[in-house]
């Protein structure tokens, strides 16, 4: 009988070394005498008055405190593109999980990755990774407390317990462990208060939605602190899977986050542990067929927030957490030293329904472990004067195992491609980053970053008989040699520099120009049937050095050039953010799957190019402006927010296999997946008081233009321009003791696809749906056809209360 082959990979080893070093170190270095700590803020944290301003007080946005280059800097001085949301903020909003921020964040893409729950996909100036299994690394960096996590599993993040969250577009890797080609998404929790605190919030809403958080500090003396937040957030179904009778769309999560900090108040040092852990146990999410099956004749549902897949086993349940060490010690008055240790783990158990139907027409049940252990020291330097930077040494291995069914039962009877894929990553960097101020005008940063990657791969792909493999509970029975029986590594290298000017004509304004360079390595295509390698030799034998050539695929890089103007205009009453940028993007990572044919039977698999070259060029606006306020009277504020993206982003090369015609360019017929030309946002604020409390109402509204959801683009499941409304409503009591919120997401109730499914028959040239001679579509896995789509969530009415002691 077939066994999974997943590991244990533990602490052990170097992993315990890298935590114990940071420990001890910074225990070692608590009882030292030095000077006083200076309110250094762990897990990149700065202080909370920075990005929170009181409810009657105005504090212009280009004053925020952010840590984009690990170091506190207000927000006008830093020459990056980068968008900052406080916790005050998000709560006052109504936001829910790190998806949300998407809609204020000009050409930024977050969502939910398409049959899963709490899987996400990120695209940041057209540069992303849409494809969650094992082998192909992640074009966004999303951060927890300063640690990446290294897979998308368990990665859309929800809001509570939080500081601030902030988004830097571009290339990023002289300043952060692990590089990353795209961008990267920090969020940050708070800090634990001096004095003891209690938080409750709950919120209750339509279609079910009741969630609750207690969040408890407390002192023990003054060098130690204790805190932990405990989050239930559930909601029932935006609809039903016909099939089964489950909730389609629910949410059913348990999480919590526990911190221990040693240090500050006085002292040269701090260290901050932390473990967090999360429990999703929400129902399959099920796809809306946009097609009748073309076996069975069922029809189109009415509502697209219903489902009729049949698969639902394994149960969809994912399990994440993790445990970090972040310490901080002041070794002189311009030298600091940080270490920051982690491990983390995540297991899911995920069945997908291609085809949405009962039938066994494309059913995938799958699981995902993941684990990681990175460790990084930093060593940042600042002499008061005309020089700060940083240097820094990181390292992470980790391991991602996939195992996934594909049964076919409708094509063969009982018939079921199997796949495991277990991919090893191990890689080290040194980065630095330095700013050179020669005048009080003008400053030069420079940086650079060495990157060793290696990854390993095991992939094993067989077909089995008589029912789904073994793995997940089927009856199946081998059928034939393994399609694939492969194992490889391959070692990625490359030094990707940095530099950027920035003139500040005034401490208010800012003019800057950067360049920088990004790369992410290449790996194996978990999906990939060996059998299909060619045979280079003509001898009829396929040598191992060939198959790995063909699951194998390249690095991709990017040179990001980019111009930008920062300012605080009429004392502070308007804050502005501007760049253009342009980027060339190479040898670009387009992973895929399909329907094939091996040895005369049907089966999946998985297709990936290094498509060839993107040309990108796009500007980006943001603002912040005080209309109205007068404090001196009635205390009234009236702010006006907004974002604005465009990006241009085409393929000049894409370089594709044609059968019977060999490499073919068909760059003129594809297109940029998940990066629409224009978004935007405009937050309408009004503030004032009532009594000695204060009353905030704001308004969103956001637009996105079309959207292409593949390379190649599809007129069933790309998602033509559309606008979404928010409103909120917040009493906050005098001191902030409560406060009462009324929320409004989606209000016009838009209904709009964010990603989807295909196998269906397509020009490998053009793309153009094809037919058949009778007039329809072609199914290409499967004998039902598969065009499935997934939607953002409908119209939501909460109402949410917060009480603290």
């Amino acid at each position: 009988m077939q066994k999974a082959r997943f590991r244990s990979m533990g602490i052990g080893g170097r992993g315990v070394s890298c935590l114990a070093l940071a420990a001890a170190f910074g225990a070692g270095i608590i009882g030292a005498s030095a000077p006083a700590f200076a309110q250094e803020q762990q897990g990149g944290s700065s202080p909370s008055t920075a990005s929170q301003p009181s409810a009657n007080e105005e504090v212009s946005t280009g004053e925020i405190v952010v840590t984009a280059r690990r170091r506190e800097e207000r927000l006008v001085d830093v020459p990056i593109a980068v968008t900052s949301f406080s916790g005050d903020q998000l709560a006052k909003s109504g936001a829910l999980d790190i998806t949300d921020i998407a809609q204020s964040t000009p050409n930024v893409t977050l969502e939910v990755s398409r049959g899963t729950n709490s899987t996400l996909s990120a695209f940041i100036r057209g540069i992303g990774q849409q494809d969650p299994v094992s082998g192909f690394e992640q074009g966004v960096g999303i951060y927890l407390d300063d640690v990446y996590l290294n897979r998308p599993q368990a990665a859309v993040l929800d809001i509570y317990d939080v500081e601030r969250i902030e988004v830097l577009r571009g290339p990023q890797g002289t300043l952060y462990g692990r590089n990353t080609i795209g961008g990267a998404v920090k969020y940050v929790t708070r800090e634990l208060p001096d004095h003891f605190a209690l938080k409750l919030r709950g919120t209750y809403g339509t279609y079910d939605q009741a969630d609750g958080v207690l969040t408890v500090s407390t002192p023990i003396s003054d060098l130690l602190r204790v805190g932990g937040s405990v989050a239930r957030l559930s909601r029932g179904g935006f609809g039903k899977n016909l099939t089964t009778g489950e909730d389609n769309y629910n949410k059913d999560i348990w999480a919590g986050r526990g911190t221990v900090e040693i240090g500050g108040n006085g002292q040269p040092a701090l260290i901050r542990i932390s473990g967090d852990y999360t429990r999703d146990k929400s129902n399959t999410r099920g796809g809306h067929r946009l097609i009748p099956g073309m076996v069975s004749g069922t029809p189109v549902l009415d509502d697209v927030f219903d489902s009729q897949g049949g698969l639902i086993d394994p149960r969809q349940d994912v399990k994440a957490y993790g445990f970090a060490i972040n310490a901080s010690a002041e070794l002189t008055d311009a030298l600091t030293f940080r270490s920051i240790s982690a491990w983390r783990k995540d297991k899911s158990a995920s069945p997908i329904d291609f085809d949405a139907l009962p039938a066994v027409d494309v059913d995938v049940p799958a699981f995902y472990n993941n684990e990681q252990v990175s460790q990084e020291f930093q060593l940042l330097y600042d002499n008061g004067s005309w020089l700060q930077g940083m240097i820094g040494a990181y390292y992470l291995g980790a391991k991602a195992d996939t195992a996934f069914d594909v049964r076919l039962f409708t094509a063969v009877n009982g018939l079921t491609a199997f796949t495991q894929a277990d991919v090893d990553t191990s890689t080290w960097a040194i980065f630095g980053d330095f700013t050179f101020d020669f005048t009080e005008q003008l400053s030069l940063a420079v940086g650079g970053r060495y990157t060793w990657d290696e990854r390993k791969a095991q992939i094993l792909r067989q077909n089995y008989l008589g029912g789904g493999s073994p793995v997940f509970g089927g009856q199946g029975v081998p059928s034939g040699a393994p399609s694939t029986d492969f194992s490889g590594k391959a070692v990625f290298k490359k030094f990707t520099p940095r530099a950027s000017l920035s003139f500040k004509p005034t401490p208010d304004h800012n003019l800057y120009a950067s360049f920088s360079q990004g790369f992410k390595g290449g790996g194996f295509d978990p999906r990939g049937v060996g059998v299909n390698a060619p045979d280079l030799n003509g001898d009829g034998i396929r040598e191992d050095s060939e198959v790995a050539d063909y699951l194998s695929f390249d690095p991709e890089t990017v040179d990001s050039y980019e111009i930008g103007y920062k300012g605080n205009l009429f004392d502070g009453g308007l804050y502005v953010a501007l760049a253009a940028f342009h980027m060339d993007y190479k040898d670009v990572q387009i992973p895929g799957s399909s329907g094939c044919t091996i040895a005369g039977v049907p089966s999946f698999c998985g297709v990936i190019t290094n498509a060839g070259k993107v040309k990108i060029d796009g500007v980006e606006f943001e603002a912040n402006a005080r209309l109205a306020q007068n404090l001196a009277t009635s205390g009234d504020r009236v702010n006006l927010s907004g974002s604005l993206g465009y990006i241009n982003a085409r393929y000049k090369e894409y370089i594709t296999q044609i059968p019977g015609q060999g490499p073919v360019d068909v760059a003129d017929f594809r297109k940029v997946q998940n990066t629409p030309k224009w978004n935007g946002s405009a937050t309408l604020s009004y503030n004032t008081p009532v009594g000695e409390g204060d009353v905030s109402f704001n308004t969103t509204l956001s637009y996105r233009s079309k959207t292409y959801q593949f390379e190649v683009p599809n007129p069933y499941i790309d998602q033509k321009a559309y606008a979404l409304l928010d409103a909120s409503l917040v009493y906050t009591a005098p001191g902030g003791r409560w406060s009462l919120g009324v929320h409004g997401k989606n209000i016009l109730n838009k209904e709009y696809k964010t990603s989807g499914y295909t196998f269906i028959g397509a020009d490998p040239v053009t793309g153009e749906i094809l037919r058949s001679p009778s007039g329809g579509l072609i199914p290409t896995l499967g004998k039902e056809g598969t065009l499935t789509a997934f939607y953002g969530n409908p119209r939501q009415v909460f109402v949410t209360g917060t009480l603290e002691f």
